[in-house]
């Protein structure tokens, strides 16, 4: 019905004809054929009726042209469609076009049921007349719970369209200024690789005749620091860095061998921190191993933040030929948890930032909550990148 409200319209349209149909059968029987003919009741209660298929599509319409085959239908006792047609015009306009419109409808409907009551009634014209009045009020009534609802509605989808819409841009927004400070980082990585090549050249153009072992490693530790210089432009370029904020000194970022001076610092914050690492993280592209020190870092930052009093973190870094697997968790002690940890935080800018930062190296990252309470953080990062 809601999908095709013309099928519920049309019901309500044959309904009201059968009806009438069979009080003028009844009636015609009962009078021995003295009433309207056939011909005549059949094209009137077609009139009445059938307009009101289109009464949402055209409301005013609808209702005119009802409420003015009403007056002969009425005048003629064809049935019950002279009243109930106009009231459902009256309702029709109360819901679907508006409050004032449907008073100006009202007051020649009044009008018209006071006339053809005070004309058709025999001697309790007044009785009539108040049992129309009272349907006419309860159709008003109903019109305005109805319209207040559709309004209401109306309105929270507004809202909510508008908060999903708010939603995405504030998740745009940080997609886009962790894309830019990943940028101005990588474009650091790059300085900072294409500054130990320089320096490299120049060593190895010293070297070269007086000591060409000591210039052939110099130029080995260039070819390798060139094509990790060349992925990480590669990321570097799929990444649009917005200009308008000034990045931070092209010095070198942490990396992996800064791991333990940031639990020590975490530790030193309040917050026990475990750190295992099997492998050598030695050798590492330096935006992998930048990004890998992010990760865990927002990581014990969020422990930090929503773990609560007592809280304790276990970071556990496990590197194979090919990936680096990073898996933080904590307990999650304190209060706080609760309510910071009812479920993921797909929107949070923390959550959002480290998932940009293995996205763009080709690795992935989950975070939620933890199955034996707490919260985790689970990232995988390519240990070699190709230009």
């Amino acid at each position: 019905m809601r999908t095709h409200p013309m099928v519920g319209d049309s019901l309500i349209a044959l309904l009201l004809l059968l009806f009438d149909g069979l009080l003028f059968s009844h009636g015609a029987n009962s009078q021995g054929g003295q009433g309207p003919e056939w011909y005549v009741v059949l094209p009137m209660d077609l009139a009445i009726t059938l307009p009101l298929v289109f009464r949402r599509k055209y409301p005013l319409w609808v209702a005119s042209l009802v409420l003015v085959i009403s007056i002969p239908h009425t005048l003629l006792k064809l049935g019950l469609g002279g009243m109930a047609a106009p009231l459902i015009a009256l309702y029709s306009v109360a819901v679907y076009v508006n409050r004032r419109q449907a008073v100006y409808y009202l007051i020649p409907l009044v009008a018209v049921v006071s006339v053809d009551s005070a004309l058709v009634s025999t001697g309790e014209e007044w009785l009539s007349i108040i049992v129309e009045m009272v349907l006419v009020a309860f159709t008003w009534v109903l019109a305005e719970f109805v319209g207040a609802r559709r309004a209401y509605r109306a309105e929270l989808d507004a809202r909510l369209h508008l908060l999903e819409t708010e939603r995405d841009q504030a998740t745009k927004i940080a997609v886009a200024e962790e894309r830019s400070q990943i940028a101005r980082e990588l474009h650091d990585v790059v300085a900072h690789a294409v500054s130990v090549i320089v320096v490299q050249a120049d060593g190895a153009s010293f070297a070269v005749r007086s000591q060409p072992e000591l210039a052939e490693r110099a130029v080995q530790t260039i070819s390798r620091t060139g094509r990790e210089a060349l992925a990480e432009l590669r990321r570097l370029l799929q990444v649009l860095r917005s200009d308008d904020s000034p990045g931070s000194p092209n010095v070198p970022h942490p990396d992996a061998a800064s791991l333990a001076e940031l639990a020590e610092r975490i530790r030193v914050a309040g917050i026990p921190v475990e750190l295992d690492i099997a492998g050598s993280l030695g050798g590492l592209p330096a935006g992998v191993s930048l990004g890998l020190y992010r990760i865990v870092q927002e990581s014990l930052t969020n422990t930090l933040k929503h773990a609560g009093q007592g809280a304790r973190a276990r970071v556990r870094i496990r590197r194979t030929e090919d990936v680096i697997e990073v898996d933080v968790t904590d307990d999650g002690a304190g209060r706080a948890p609760a309510l910071a940890r009812s479920g993921p935080l797909p929107g949070g800018n923390g959550v959002i930032g480290m998932r940009e930062r293995a996205h763009i190296f080709g690795g992935s990252l989950e975070a939620g909550p933890h199955s034996s309470g707490g919260w985790r953080v689970h990232a995988t990062l390519p240990t070699k990148l190709t230009p």
